[in-house]
């Protein structure tokens, strides 16, 4: 009798999804965190500091792996086209809900291919000035670049990420023409622009406080409309000259479209409840991040509200890229 009922009980199992088999013991092995962007930038920052919490609560190695190029979408393609396991985590960026508007063949779907975690932070972004550049507010830049067309030069990190499409922004809104020139990731393009090799750029808080507060950079404003509480007397775009100009980086957690959903909701617990914690408020905060954490499915929203943003700026701006 309990052999039979043993063999029952093994059947039962055997029956049951596999992805709700191995949702119990999650995970049982490293899991690969792909960061589709190099080291040092705010999503790398961003990227190690989600990846080292998954790691101390789930009692598991989460392997950072940076793949950059494209903007993002070298490394967020290699994650739509993983297995669904729940072994491959990726980073998601403004840059994804941007790509779909200006991409004539992209070869993943930000909406349609990934299993939403959560959003981690928003990230305002700093316009800064190298110091030798002769102005001291948005107006003062808005006047120079009017009176040398093509002249001055701006870094982002890459096409069609949000450094580009917040400055295309800017010059549509302004009535400028700047010349672009992408880097592969924020970390190289703000090198260059300590150098003096590019002008300006807008970039994440998160990734330039250092420099600003060092002198190597000069702050002009801040990209949303609410002004950053780390920095409250710099004055947001939209006060500076620019009225409605509003937009920002973000993160967000994703896994490859069909991931169980007991891992999805696993890892979205411990992301939402660290980030929401007075101690990861504080920790994104000293980096220039404001915390977010949401369910997977109004990250989902979220995302699709974003790629009609930008789709609007890039039209506007005839930004199409092959």
């Amino acid at each position: 009798m309990k052999t039979i009922l043993r063999g029952v009980i093994v059947m039962l199992f055997a029956a049951l999804p596999w992805h709700a088999v191995h949702a119990q013991g999650y995970p049982t092995k490293p899991v690969r965190f792909i960061i589709p962007f190099p080291p040092g930038g705010p999503t790398d920052i961003i990227g190690r500091m989600a990846a080292d919490i998954l790691a101390r609560s789930l009692g598991q190695q989460f392997i950072a792996d940076n793949r950059a190029g494209a903007g993002g979408n070298i490394g967020t393609d290699l994650c739509a086209k993983a297995a669904p396991d729940g072994y491959t985590v990726c980073m998601l960026t403004v840059a994804q809900s941007i790509s779909p508007a200006i991409y004539r063949k992209l070869p993943f779907d930000p909406v349609k291919d990934f299993s939403h975690v959560t959003l981690m932070a928003l990230l305002p972004s700093m316009l800064t000035v190298h110091p030798s550049l002769p102005v001291k507010n948005v107006k003062e830049l808005i006047a120079l670049a009017r009176s040398k067309p093509g002249q001055l030069t701006y870094a982002s990190t890459g096409n069609g990420t949000s450094p580009h499409m917040l400055m295309e922004m800017f010059k549509w809104m302004s009535g400028t023409n700047m010349v672009h020139v992408p880097y592969k990731g924020q970390a190289p393009s703000v090198v260059d622009q300590i150098a003096g090799q590019v002008q300006l750029a807008f970039n994440t808080a998160i990734g330039v406080m250092p420099h600003v507060q060092a002198g190597r950079l000069k702050p002009l404003a801040i990209s949303t409309k609410e002004r950053f509480p780390p920095m409250r007397d710099l004055p947001s775009v939209a006060e500076a000259g620019l009225k409605d100009f509003d937009g920002s980086s973000w993160n967000g957690v994703v896994l490859p479209a069909g991931a169980p959903a007991d891992i999805v909701n696993r890892i979205n617990a411990v992301l939402t409840a660290e980030v929401k914690s007075p101690a990861g408020r504080e920790q994104l905060l000293k980096r220039g991040a404001l915390v977010s954490g949401n369910s997977p499915q109004q990250f989902a929203a979220f995302i699709k509200t974003e790629a009609e943003k930008w789709a609007k700026v890039a039209k506007a701006a005839n930004i199409r890229l092959d």
